[in-house]
């Protein structure tokens, strides 16, 4: 279900609850500003999450409210991420779900990285 990204960070979501070790998942990258790990239900050979270890509901919450040293941080680990998974060459694509109409479902602010094959449109042609 879709969230609204003005809402309280939740301390409940699942990525809360991934990065409190509650739930297992397949780390692939952590340092003190991110975690990274391998989606469950991935939707492209490579597809890798990326989400800061603070607590931010949306790209625009992340953008108003983190110190410029974690969203530095935040942003160089998500390229660390794409250049240890080779994806530099030949291309990847990272997608960030923001609010209803971007079709974001779980309330933490998540850097989707997508590739290891070509990816298409990025979104359906109307």
């Amino acid at each position: 279900m879709p969230i609204d990204p003005t809402q309280p960070y939740d301390d409940e979501n699942i990525f809360a609850k991934i990065l409190r070790g509650e739930i297992p998942s397949t780390k692939v990258y952590e340092d003190e500003w991110a975690y990274a790990f391998e989606d469950i239900n991935p939707q492209a050979e490579v597809h890798t999450l990326v989400v800061p270890k603070g607590r931010y509901v949306s790209w625009d919450d992340f953008s108003e409210k983190a110190p410029p040293e974690e969203i530095a941080g935040f942003v160089r680990a998500v390229g660390k991420v794409a250049r240890d998974k080779g994806l530099v060459e030949p291309g990847y694509r990272m997608m960030a779900n923001i609010g209803a109409h971007g079709g974001q479902e779980v309330p933490h602010l998540h850097v989707h990285i997508f590739g290891g094959q070509p990816l298409g449109p990025m979104i359906a042609r109307r």
